[in-house]
């Protein structure tokens, strides 16, 4: 007999889950370190009368979030002394890096970046290792959270995650530019430095919330971890400190990965695979190039910041919510086909802005759309790839997922502007084009969507 669906009401209920106000908590906290290497860096360069290729230059440290899945295999294995004791294996992980983001803070209140710009931008780089280190372990408290068979309360903490990132991302810099602007009206002549004082409070506040988020105790996880260096010693054949350490470290790098394939089978990991490299190639094309088109066809600054930036948040928060009542109601796999498809029909509504020309109205229902589509697409790739894990190796398959995810649309997307070049700037055609890459992700879901073993489908 067939499960009757819940009504959207029944599955709003799901959102009041207390397991639902931690992971809210968890994105805060990873949105909360980009307020600082990205907004008041920037602003801080500026005000001391950097040049713009100094902050650019200094934007590179961003770059170490596209590669936090090499060590994500030691944030599995390595247990913290003291802190792994005493709090848990994630959250002792999350306290040693919110510890380093914390120092660092405190060492750029005594920093004068005129005079020491290469320590500034070396202390901005750990943070950013920090912060980055902390998504990994981050992302696996926040599935360790949901048990392997919640489809639903998975779908729903992906959208609330998302929601907590952005709030986290957001309201921090509100706090931070507000509190910069106090200082600076007050008469403080080092008002950023005294700022980051005041941000360093946000942080051991979200440090006394973190010790109230429950971590379940997963012997197992150790257990398996210890199953696979013993195969790789046998293998070896004899035992001794050499082996042992070689079985250690080649268990915590394979393990994942060959548990990844074991689990799905080698043409379905490829078919994960290919899906979450190519899922949201096309909205990237479209999202790198979309400030220059709007400039290009006649929109202000003004215009672009109230449609483009202003309602954003609004409606990703509102639509993320949705978008993870409609993944617990319809399954992960049907969220994704509708994600894919309205992202390919918001690309066209592009293409038709393209064709007619500036029309406020049109460019505001393109915007908006492109923001409902985000939101649904983020939110069930998120709920994908959080019910593919093998919790023996939570953050180090959840990192290496999203990082293929995210390379699919940094390397292929960054020709973007190429190809509008290459199109002599028929807009018109580079929509549809994106609108066609859509395609090849859908196919390769297609394929897999009656082979993949997950919680929900």
């Amino acid at each position: 007999m067939a499960e009757k669906k819940q009504s959207w009401s029944q599955l709003i209920l799901v959102y009041k889950d207390i397991r639902m106000l931690r992971i809210l908590l968890l994105g805060a906290i990873s949105g909360f370190p980009w307020v600082l290497i990205a907004s008041s860096l920037s602003l801080w360069l500026k005000e001391e009368g950097l040049s713009r290729s100094t902050i650019g230059f200094a934007g590179l440290i961003f770059g170490v979030y596209a590669f936090n899945y090499l060590w994500a295999p030691m944030i599995d294995r390595i247990r913290i002394p003291l802190l792994t004791q005493k709090l848990g294996h994630r959250k002792g992980w999350i306290l040693l890096m919110q510890a380093t983001i914390l120092i660092s803070l405190i060492m750029w209140s005594l920093i004068n970046p005129t005079q020491n710009l290469t320590l500034l931008i070396l202390i901005g780089l750990i943070i950013a290792i920090a912060s980055a280190t902390q998504d990994v372990t981050v992302d696996a408290l926040r599935i360790e959270q949901i048990n392997e068979n919640e489809g639903k309360a998975m779908a729903a903490g992906a959208a609330i995650a998302v929601v907590g990132w952005w709030t986290g991302y957001k309201l921090g810099g509100v706090i931070a530019l507000f509190v910069a602007e106090y200082f600076e009206n007050i008469g403080i002549s080092d008002y950023w430095q005294a700022t980051f004082l005041v941000l360093g409070i946000i942080v051991i506040l979200m440090n006394i919330g973190l010790l109230f988020i429950h971590e379940p105790i997963d012997n197992n996880r150790q257990i398996k971890q210890k199953q696979t260096d013993e195969i790789i010693l046998n293998k070896l054949g004899s035992k001794n400190f050499v082996t042992n350490l070689f079985a250690y470290i080649t268990g915590t790098i394979s393990g994942p990965i060959t548990s990844f394939f074991k689990r799905n089978g080698l043409s379905i990991a490829l078919g994960i695979l290919g899906f979450v490299f190519l899922f949201k190639i096309g909205e990237a094309f479209l999202g790198r190039m979309s400030i220059v088109f709007y400039k290009e066809i006649g929109f202000s600054k003004g215009q672009i910041a109230i449609y483009s930036k202003g309602l954003g948040w609004v409606t990703t928060v509102i639509f993320t919510l949705l978008g993870g009542i409609m993944a617990m109601r319809s399954g992960t796999i049907k969220t994704m086909f509708f994600a894919g498809g309205l992202m390919a029909l918001t690309n066209l509504l592009f293409a038709i802005l393209a064709w007619t020309g500036k029309s406020e109205l049109l460019f505001a229902i393109a915007v908006i759309a492109d923001d409902i589509t985000a939101a649904f697409a983020t939110v069930a790739f998120v709920a994908f790839i959080s019910l593919l894990v093998d919790r023996t190796y939570t953050a180090t398959q959840y990192a290496l997922l999203a990082s293929i995810g995210t390379a699919g649309r940094t390397t292929l997307a960054s020709s973007s502007g190429a190809l509008v070049d290459w199109l002599n700037g028929d807009w018109v055609t580079f929509f549809v084009l994106t609108t066609i890459m859509v395609i090849p992700s859908l196919i390769c879901l297609w394929f897999i969507r009656n082979k993949i073993e997950i919680g929900a489908k």
